[in-house]
């Protein structure tokens, strides 16, 4: 079938390569012309993974008609800022039953809606709309490297249609219905790497890293639970899973954001010099709407909103979090 991706950054290229492999012709929508006339004359994305070479099943368009013509599903692979002027494209494109599954991860600013929350609103019927999130680098997962993730939707049947089309020998996908929970853990986790980061860029070391990995995940489970997700998903692909993943590995472009701020670098150096989005420096602003929400504390959550957006000083900010008050491992589950 024909599946339209919308979204050429190094995920959304990773999916459409991993799609095209499995048999599928892929309709690849980009935002920069140069990219879709290299896609579509070389088999290759000049600004992302650039050394792989994409299958010809792939054509890249600027169009998000011609993306979606003829498509038979659409996933969303753009930042976490825009998804909802895509839902917007897709309401008007697309039938009411047309599955859609949504990679971005993030909270959107100001609402606090998640993106799944977002597509809903923009587009409706909800039984339709999945959320796909797991320890899932795209330089490995466009590599044929062995890689799980999770596919959620409100739906058996649309979480069983996607989990079919993404599963290959070495992209293993497992369902659940938890949307809420996994959206939450995608989009947390890249908070807690970038303070990882910075705990590396101040020179700490792996015993400090796994202090924050595991409060961090203290945290992440608060909030889900809170939320109305389950906290059993915390411990899965989207949660441990991708938590472990993204702060530890030289792929993390959060982790190389923290550890940029550490060094006194900005978001905008880090955008300049990676063409990348850190999602988990939006992630750690929208992640407080909820967490006013619903009364749930976030210390390092906060430590991170304030050495990102408030010009705090690390050194400083980092004796906050061992000041704190002592307590039990776990509260508020």
């Amino acid at each position: 079938m024909k599946i339209a991706v919308i979204g050429a950054g190094s995920w959304g290229t990773a999916l459409a390569q991993l799609l095209a492999c499995n048999g599928n012709e892929v309709g690849l929508w980009a935002r920069k012309p140069e990219v879709v006339e290299a896609v579509n004359a070389s088999h290759a994305n000049p600004r992302y993974l650039s050394e792989v070479e994409l299958s010809p099943r792939i054509v890249a368009t600027t169009s998000y008609e011609e993306a979606l013509a003829g498509a038979q599903a659409a996933v969303i692979v753009t930042p976490s800022s825009v998804m909802r002027d895509v839902a917007g494209v897709l309401a008007e494109a697309v039938d009411d039953d047309f599955p859609v599954i949504i990679c971005s991860k993030g909270v959107e600013e100001g609402s606090g809606l998640l993106p799944v929350e977002v597509f809903e609103a923009e587009m409706g019927n909800a039984s339709r709309l999945a959320v796909l999130s797991g320890p899932n680098f795209a330089a490995e997962v466009i590599r044929g490297i062995p890689s799980g993730t999770v596919i959620a939707s409100s739906n058996e049947e649309t979480a069983a249609f996607f989990q079919q089309l993404f599963a290959s020998e070495t992209f293993r996908t497992y369902v659940s219905d938890d949307v809420c929970g996994v959206e939450l853990c995608a989009a947390f986790k890249n908070v807690i790497a970038i303070a990882v980061g910075v705990s590396y860029g101040l020179g700490y070391g792996d015993n400090t890293a796994a202090m924050l990995m595991t409060r961090g995940l203290a945290e992440m489970s608060r909030l889900v639970v809170r939320c109305g997700g389950q906290a059993i998903t915390c411990m899965g692909l989207a949660g441990t899973g991708d938590l472990v993943a993204t702060c530890t590995s030289e792929h993390s472009r959060n982790r190389r954001f923290g550890k940029l701020l550490a060094e006194g670098g900005t978001l905008e150096e880090f955008a300049a010099q990676t063409h990348m989005v850190a999602e988990g420096a939006l992630a750690c602003k929208t992640l407080k709407t909820l967490a006013d929400c619903y009364d749930v504390e976030l210390p390092i959550t906060d430590v991170v909103r304030s050495i990102a957006w408030e010009g705090a000083d690390p050194h400083d900010v980092a004796k906050t979090l061992t000041s704190r008050p002592l307590t039990t491992e776990f509260y508020g589950l």
